[in-house]
């Protein structure tokens, strides 16, 4: 077919190749690759394509690192991607590479309502209202999804290296002790994996007795009801509300709030009760204002892929289906 497209997305351990055709990912051609076992992205797509004696028209690389003018650098392994390596890799003649971030945003108009939990329901919008994706995994980030002349606009951000959002006395002293023991109380120092980590490190501090544990053991230790991995669980939650809410109070997106990532994911059942909405709509005399924002979880682990196919659709002119 003529719009045969191929999408990756690299993450710091793997990365995920497909095929699709418009904006139609082709879940039977999904494969992963450790990039340990590959010396960089031409070497995956090579074998990829010629396992498959695919030649596509387009591609797309999506990737969790920062990219400006069509270059990106990993921030977790030591690969470049820039347009001119994927066109000679794959011989496609319509290129893009968007960061990780981007790629989820251009996928939420294309999610299907099995791909989304709902968080809080809000009021219906437009179809051009302003959506807002925001990713907490290994790292945190956040950027604004625009529909301008039938495009969709996902500008590049690097939101998870803003302030901490603190509000109370132990806020601040949760900062103060993330700059001496961290160097920077930026927000992805508490809300990521490794800040999840680090909260509990603190509340240990506070509290001057236990040993810090990693993510997976505070999550078990909350199911048993111990209070510090509660307490954890609840701050963590608090002050990804408060951010979000920020967000939401800077860029209005009417048209929904997404939550992504694996870190956000695992949280997604117990946000509500651990008191994500009330720090959500904790915003004085607008607080009756944040309601207005629907907020879902997006839970198909392929959505960077989807995103990444749709975009090319934008691009290529291919149809563009409507989200179910």
């Amino acid at each position: 077919m003529t719009d045969l497209s191929v999408v990756a997305d690299i993450g710091g351990t793997n990365t995920r190749v497909a095929l699709a055709h418009g904006a139609r990912v082709d879940p039977g051609s999904i494969v992963r690759y450790r990039n340990a076992e590959h010396a960089d992205l031409t070497e995956v797509l090579t074998r990829y394509l010629g396992d498959r004696d695919a030649r596509p028209t387009s591609a797309c690389v999506a990737m969790a690192g920062p990219v400006r003018d069509g270059v990106g650098r990993l921030t977790n392994l030591a690969w470049t991607v820039d347009r001119a390596v994927v066109s000679e890799a794959t011989g496609a003649s319509t290129v893009a590479v968007l960061n990780d971030l981007q790629a989820q945003g251009h996928a939420v108009d294309h999610l299907t309502a099995e791909a989304l939990d709902e968080i809080a329901t809000g009021d219906p919008s437009s179809d051009h209202a302003a959506k807002l994706v925001v990713g907490v995994g290994t790292g945190l980030n956040a950027a604004p999804v625009f529909r301008l002349d039938g495009r969709t606009l996902v500008p590049p951000a690097e939101a998870g290296h803003t302030a901490l959002p603190v509000q109370t006395a132990a806020d601040l002293r949760l900062r103060d002790w993330l700059i001496d023991t961290h160097g920077s109380a930026g927000a992805e120092e508490a809300l990521s994996g490794r800040g999840f980590e680090r909260i509990h490190a603190w509340l240990c501090h506070e509290d001057s007795t236990g040993e810090p544990l990693d993510a997976a053991a505070i999550m078990r230790a909350a199911e048993t009801g111990d209070p510090r991995a509660v307490r954890t669980m609840e701050i963590f939650a608090t002050l990804l509300g408060r951010m979000v809410g920020d967000l939401a109070l800077t860029l209005l997106p009417f048209g929904g709030i997404y939550l992504c990532g694996g870190v956000a994911r695992h949280f997604g059942p117990h946000l509500a009760r651990l008191g994500f909405l009330d720090a959500f709509a904790d915003k004085g005399r607008f607080a009756a204002f944040m309601a207005q924002f629907p907020i879902r979880m997006i839970t198909d682990d392929y959505a960077a892929l989807t995103g990444s196919a749709a975009h090319l659709a934008e691009l290529t002119g291919a149809a563009r289906p409507a989200a179910t």
